[in-house]
C-alpha cells in the first residue's frame, strides 16, 4: 500500500477559524486536534471539525501545498470547503472505517 500525505482545513463549532495541516494521517491527527492533544492554534481556537482536504502522493508536493493554502485569504479557503463540502459536515466519518 502506498503512502498518502493530506492537507487539510479544520475548523471550529462555530466556523469562525480555519487551520490548515499537513499530515500522513488524516484520521490520527484530526483525533489529536479534538483531544487537544498539542498546544497551539487548533487547540487555543478548538478547532477539531474536519471540513477540506486533499490528498498527495508525495510528501514534498503536500508540504508545498500546505504552503500555497495557508497564503490564501479566508474566502478562498471557504470557497474550496464549499466545493467539497457544502454543509461544511464532518469529513472525518469518511475515514473512520479506515483509522
Amino acid at each position: 500500500m502506498e503512502d498518502l500525505y493530506y492537507v487539510y482545513f479544520i475548523t471550529n463549532k462555530y466556523h469562525t477559524v480555519i487551520y490548515t495541516g499537513f499530515t500522513d494521517d488524516i484520521y490520527e491527527r484530526r483525533m489529536q486536534h479534538y483531544e487537544k492533544v498539542n498546544p497551539g492554534f487548533s487547540r487555543k481556537y478548538n478547532c477539531y471539525k474536519l471540513v477540506y482536504f486533499e490528498e498527495f502522493d508525495n510528501a514534498e508536493e503536500a508540504l508545498e501545498r500546505e504552503k500555497q493554502l495557508k497564503r490564501y485569504k479566508r474566502q478562498w479557503k471557504e470557497d474550496l470547503i464549499n466545493s467539497m463540502n457544502p454543509t461544511w459536515r464532518d469529513l472525518i466519518e469518511d475515514f473512520e472505517n479506515i483509522g
